[in-house]
């Protein structure tokens, strides 16, 4: 029964996540932005996806965010100072799963959360590529392992889900934009990115 709960509330999790996470702000363990400032003109934002939003999705809204934050406060540009995305795996079994089998990082079933985290930091250039790099599959280093009966079987597959992070430490300023590839225009990207940006329904 222990093993039917909990394979019922990880499909009630992969069903509250059935679009892609919209421009918002973070509510509780919801995804969004969230920015907390830390001087006159420094600030710190971030933006959390869903498994179904992808990174450069959440790249894209954190510089958003950004840009929004800083027309708000009466700046006219940005400096990002330092930034980084994080990718937190986690792996849902499918398939037939017998009550004697136990994920070791996880609850088994079909609810087997794996581990599977890794930070990447952004290169010198704007936002850079993937860094993600997945977990293994062993008992000991990390992945999917523990007892599973020979009666009744394991699971016969898994998927894995990626939740992206995107944060950053931004510095705003008045005045033109220096030639600087760290420092960006709130007006420009505002406009360049509004046709991007998805809302949430009213």
């Amino acid at each position: 029964m222990k093993k039917l709960i909990t394979g019922l509330f990880a499909l009630a999790l992969l069903g509250a996540c059935a679009t892609a996470t919209t421009y918002k702000p973070q509510v509780n363990s919801d995804g969004g932005y969230d920015d907390q400032q830390i001087e006159n003109n420094r600030w710190a934002v971030s933006f959390v996806g869903n498994s179904l939003t992808d990174r450069q999705t959440v790249e894209t809204y954190l510089l958003y965010r950004s840009a929004e934050l800083t027309q708000q406060n009466g700046f006219d540009n940005f400096q990002i100072v330092s930034r980084e995305t994080d990718a937190k795996s986690r792996f849902l079994s499918t398939g037939f799963s017998s009550p004697f089998y136990y994920n070791f990082y996880g609850f088994g079933g079909h609810s087997g959360f794996g581990t599977g985290f890794h930070r990447s930091r952004f290169g010198g250039r704007g936002f850079g590529g993937r860094g993600f790099r997945r977990g293994g599959f062993n008992r000991f280093g990390g992945g999917f392992g523990g007892f599973h009966d020979p009666f009744f079987g394991g699971p016969s597959s898994f998927t894995e889900r990626v939740n992206y992070e995107a944060t950053a430490e931004i510095v705003m300023h008045r005045g033109e934009k220096p030639d600087d590839v760290a420092y960006f225009s709130a007006s420009e990207v505002l406009t360049n990115l509004g046709g991007t940006i998805v809302l949430p329904e009213a």
